[in-house]
């Protein structure tokens, strides 16, 4: 029977905003997880305590931005309208139905008045970190970083072209004194002491913001951008380390820096790192070694020339410092050069007749050169490792960790495109983004974490577990029978604790 439905808009109705907000909802599992009165105790030595107006509590002034980044929110006016209309929204900031909603200029002058210098968004980022270690969601034990890029607010045709002075690389002191020791090794002379200078440079650089970077790189978009190195933990994907620069930056420049800094912040015991092959460089492989760090890095092939002999056809003898040719011809030291490479020649005669010479040499070319780096060995060593099971699956993880942590920011929280400008204003864009990227797993985890040690504490629900069908697909085996299970098992443990039942059929649960 067809009826029409008839306004309710002027009745009255005794409700709660309780009520209003569904017991599922994101935001009451953030809010239930994470302890937000740290903000206060950062931000209070920026507000006067004895003169002018009340302000605005400072931890709902950052909820509400916690609100924009979580739902993707890029504009502070419309932020503030969603609130006004949003139950979930006032009551996860704590107002009323009736409340007034601040301002959207209260959001932004004291970003630009207070909390840029202070660095507030950094110490909300590595407070939410040490929550999800006293969690027990972080391990430190292996690392995923990688950056990604993020469009500056700046048009790329509106730019102007600057001449600068590139500083020397840091390492290059370290790299002459190894050079030194190779050829005293060897017998050879030193070489001349060489200042290292900056060089003038020219680069293109933004009118509209100066602070981001002309990227020109294969395979991505040409233009100004800004690079967001993150890093992340393998054990549940949180985020625990946001850097940003500009755009035309090696991503292996700030690199070990970041991994010596998140170690040192939060006491990390690292034994392995993912990283792809942007990041397999001599000094990276040689300073992870030092500092007994694993890498699990990607390589690729160094230039060849088609249907020609490469150098990894060339095996290495350490022993003998020499190499040898597919031929079995012996390759021998003549030099160390000021760039940090050995150099191995074969003899011309033997060269010229050789059989397989046409696939071994170029037209203009009569012998075969080989250069090794001082530091090759430690490039070696993780290439070794990526060929064993534990090298390819701790790799293997890293697109499901770093790059789906980057995935998310970009589809959900609005990181594909800078909200503001100014390394500065980048800097907590990112900062903040990976920081409710952590609130969210935090929330996720523990919710499910919760749930599932209620369903192992009733017998009842064993039948359910069991019969769980996203469960039953994860069983993990083992062979050595255990004959009981104590405790309260969390998400990560389910799985095992299943094997076990089957493989026992005897089981015990407190």
């Amino acid at each position: 029977m067809f009826v029409s439905q008839e306004k309710k808009q002027q009745q009255y109705e005794f409700v709660t905003i309780e009520q209003l907000v569904p017991e599922d909802h994101l935001l009451r599992q953030i809010d239930r997880y994470i302890d937000f009165t740290f903000i206060t105790d950062i931000t209070k030595d920026l507000y006067c305590h004895d003169n002018g107006r009340p302000c605005i509590d400072p931890i709902i002034l950052f909820k509400m931005l916690f609100i924009g980044y979580l739902y993707g929110i890029r504009s502070e006016r419309q932020l503030v309208k969603d609130i006004k209309v949003n139950m979930a929204y006032r009551w996860f900031l704590g107002y009323s139905l009736t409340d007034e909603i601040p301002h959207h200029s209260t959001i932004s002058q004291n970003r630009i008045r207070k909390y840029r210098e202070a660095n507030i968004a950094e110490q909300i980022f590595d407070e939410i970190v040490r929550q999800a270690i006293s969690y027990g969601l972080v391990s430190g034990k292996v690392l995923y970083t990688d950056s990604t890029h993020i469009k500056a607010n700046a048009n790329k045709q509106k730019l102007e072209v600057q001449t600068y002075l590139k500083e020397p690389k840091a390492y290059l002191e370290e790299l002459d004194e190894a050079v030194t020791i190779e050829r005293e090794k060897h017998n050879k002379k030193p070489l001349k002491k060489k200042k290292h200078k900056a060089e003038l440079k020219e680069r293109k650089v933004s009118t509209t913001d100066p602070d981001s970077g002309y990227m020109f790189r294969d395979r991505k978009p040409k233009g100004f951008f800004y690079l967001d190195h993150r890093t992340v933990d393998i054990k549940y994907n949180i985020i625990t380390d946001v850097t940003v620069t500009a755009g035309n930056v090696n991503d292996v420049d700030p690199y070990l820096d970041i991994l010596d800094k998140q170690i040192e912040k939060f006491n990390f015991d690292t034994k392995y790192v993912g990283l792809d092959a942007g990041y397999y460089t001599n000094y990276i492989c040689k300073e992870l070694d030092e500092r007994n760090i694993q890498g699990a890095i990607a390589y690729r092939l160094g230039p060849h020339v088609k249907y020609k002999y490469t150098k990894n056809k060339f095996n290495y003898i350490a022993e003998k410092d020499i190499y040898t040719c597919p031929a079995g011809h012996d390759l021998n030291y003549r030099t160390t050069t000021r760039d940090g490479y050995n150099e191995y020649v074969c003899s011309k005669e033997i060269c010229q007749n050789c059989s397989h010479k046409d696939k071994c040499l170029s037209e203009k070319v009569t012998f075969r050169t080989i250069r090794r780096h001082v530091w090759e060995h430690y490039k070696e060593d993780v290439k070794e490792f990526m060929r064993t099971d534990k090298g390819k699956s701790i790799y293997k993880k890293r697109k499901e960790t770093v790059e789906r942590s980057f995935a998310d920011g970009k589809n959900l929280h609005g990181l594909r495109y800078c909200r503001m400008r100014g390394k500065k204003n980048v800097e907590e864009q990112c900062l903040l983004t990976a920081s409710v990227q952590n609130m969210k797993k935090i929330a996720s985890v523990l919710k499910h974490r919760e749930k599932n040690s209620i369903l192992l504490k009733s017998d009842n629900n064993i039948k359910f577990l069991l019969l769980s069908k996203s469960i039953l697909t994860k069983f993990s085996y083992r062979k050595t029978p255990t004959k009981k299970l104590v405790g309260v098992f969390h998400q990560s443990q389910v799985t095992q604790f299943i094997g076990l039942l089957f493989y026992n059929q005897k089981f015990c649960v407190y």
